[in-house]
């Protein structure tokens, strides 16, 4: 039987794809194992799907100042010797790595053992996990086509991002049934992330008074960043992590509030969902998600509107102006040229497998 390792983790974000991936690699006859740190989000998700879980240490590789940068390459090294360990005991055939930190001590290992490594880079610039992975990998996809000059010549494939199947199965009634929602007034969804997006969350409850006049809104705020005062109004449910339902709330919404991850948005191109882009500002990232916003603003996908502009009235004009005008943008998305990630990812494991 082939043998894959699949790696990635820190966030939902770096685990999802990998998760969308294993269906087919199932049916195409692979034995699946993951490799992610000791106690990240990835271990739990991973582990309750049955899929044999190892960790390693890991550190992160900061750009800025801090008293844990002396510490973490340690914790790096390390986690090359675990992966090294792991990978001659468990003999894959291929690596398969969605990013995050915890994958570069395995990438860099499986080049070592001259085991074919792809990774997938899902932002229009590679960040600094897969620029040290890369010189490693034997291919690298991305979502968009800029990316490639980013790249070393030969290595880059454009395949776009793996999409859970059952995301695209949703039920509108069910999302109903879940939140008590009725089909009398349109449904907003706002999407924090697995780890939250305070300035997001905050903005829009601000404006729920207003927001509520007109919409029913299902915020996913992310772990702790719950507001119980806000529990009582009526047409306003928050959680702070979905994942069998989310399909179905997908399905409700008409429009969706979300920060410009590249798997959050390629998840809304998918679902064809119109949508109002709030990247995480230039002064907390390294811009990767005002990149990925403004592509999807050029392609008619996505309104953007930065961090740093927002106030109460622009925010709720702007909800409005995209309720308005949802159907151009859904029309954008349905005229958009596709490609089915999740085979062109697999045929491309199945021809760099040893």
């Amino acid at each position: 039987m082939k043998h894959i390792v699949l790696t990635g983790g820190g966030t939902a974000g770096h685990v999802t794809p990998n998760i969308a991936l294993m269906g087919r690699l199932k049916e195409q006859g692979y034995q699946i194992s993951y490799i992610g740190s000791y106690n990240g989000i990835e271990k739990t998700l991973i582990e309750e799907l049955g899929i044999p879980y190892y960790g390693i240490s890991s550190g992160k590789l900061r750009r800025y100042f801090d008293l844990k940068n002396f510490t973490d390459p340690f914790r790096v090294l390390k986690g090359f010797s675990e992966a090294r360990k792991l990978l001659k005991q468990l003999k894959p055939d291929v690596v398969f790595s969605k990013g995050g930190f915890v994958t570069v001590p395995v990438v860099i290992a499986a080049g070592r053992l001259k085991i074919p490594a792809i990774i997938h880079e899902s932002d229009m610039t590679p960040g600094l996990a897969n620029k040290l992975c890369i010189p490693s990998a034997v291919k690298v996809c991305c979502n968009f086509p800029e990316t490639k000059a980013h790249l070393p010549e030969g290595k880059a494939v454009v395949t776009g991002t793996p999409i859970r199947p059952e995301l695209l199965q949703g039920d509108a009634a069910k999302g109903r049934d879940f939140t008590g929602f009725t089909s009398e007034k349109p449904v907003i969804m706002i999407i924090g992330g697995s780890l939250g997006a305070q300035a997001v969350n905050d903005a829009v409850r601000r404006i729920l008074p207003d927001l509520l006049k007109d919409f029913q809104v299902v915020h996913l705020c992310g772990k702790g960043k719950r507001d119980d005062s806000k529990n009582d109004l009526k047409g306003y449910v928050q959680y702070e992590y979905i994942e069998s339902e989310l399909a179905d709330l997908f399905a409700m919404a008409d429009i969706v509030i979300s920060r410009a991850g590249a798997n959050a948005i390629c998840e809304l191109q998918a679902l064809k969902k119109p949508n109002l882009l709030i990247p995480l500002s230039a002064n907390a990232s390294r811009g990767d998600q005002i990149l990925n916003a403004r592509s999807f603003e050029k392609q008619g996908f996505s309104m953007v509107l930065e961090e740093e502009a927002i106030t109460d009235e622009v925010l709720l004009r702007a909800v409005h102006d995209l309720y308005d005008h949802r159907e151009n943008y859904r029309a954008a998305m349905e005229n958009a040229p596709g490609q089915d990630s999740i085979s062109v990812i697999c045929d491309l494991i199945r021809s760099c497998q040893k």
